[in-house]
């Protein structure tokens, strides 16, 4: 998690400084940055997750691995950082995208400079505008073509969290319902296991589908906002 986190400075660093921006950009990098800090310490009771489940079984060691496969039979960690990565990429489309658009403006910049020196007149490309500090804002009302790839990459970012929300409560949450439960394996036909600080561990869990929760509503807001505002021109 630590080499995630240190990984991701310089993407967010390129994003505060980039000369591209749209509408309600920094939201997205700031639910970024949220739902990073939320996860970072939404895994911390899950380090040693293995250390904290002990069994009452004569053969402990062999029962508890055993009993402990059984009931964290689905992945957490490892599926929880990598939809956060599949968020990145949601969030980075939109960024490639406008990055694109910022190259076709200044190269019809540099053409209407040319063409001003002979006519006098100064061409604008369509969907974006440049302000005198070189900074390039996409106009979302004069290019639906960009207001539909928007709209594709908040869909896309809804779709993600939904999926992961649903990771957290069937998949996560039912394997610390119980603090104490019956195992029964071919290896250990019946043995009493305990999860230390189960609590602690479900508040994680509630915690990121809080955080996950609220940027799938103001994700929901914000696409029936841009459609009435920009597709519906209300």
């Amino acid at each position: 998690m630590a080499a995630l986190v240190t990984g991701l400075i310089p993407i967010l660093r390129t994003a505060v400084d980039a000369t591209t921006t749209y509408k309600c950009r920094s939201l997205w990098f700031g639910f970024l940055c949220i739902r990073l800090v939320i996860l970072f310490l939404a895994e911390l009771p899950f380090t040693k997750v293995d250390a904290d489940f002990s069994c009452n079984s004569s053969s402990s060691s062999i029962c508890t691995q055993a009993c402990f496969n059984r009931r964290f039979n689905k992945p957490m960690l490892v599926a929880w950082n990598f939809i956060y990565v599949l968020v990145i990429i949601s969030v980075l489309l939109m960024e490639l995208f406008t990055s694109h658009l910022r190259s076709v403006a200044l190269k019809r910049k540099v053409k209407a400079e040319v063409e001003m020196e002979v006519q006098g007149k100064e061409a604008a490309a369509p969907g974006v505008s440049t302000d005198p500090k070189s900074k390039t804002v996409l106009d979302l009302h004069r290019d639906r073509g960009s207001v539909g790839f928007y709209l594709f990459s908040i869909v896309l970012r809804i779709l993600i969290e939904t999926w992961f929300v649903y990771i957290l409560l069937s998949w996560n949450l039912p394997a610390l319902s119980d603090d104490k439960f019956n195992c029964s394996t071919d290896i250990c036909p019946s043995a009493v296991c305990v999860l230390r600080a189960a609590p602690e561990k479900r508040m994680s869990i509630y915690a990121l589908a809080s955080i996950s929760g609220m940027i799938i509503v103001v994700s929901v807001l914000f696409c029936m906002y841009a459609i009435a505002h920009y597709l519906c021109n209300f």
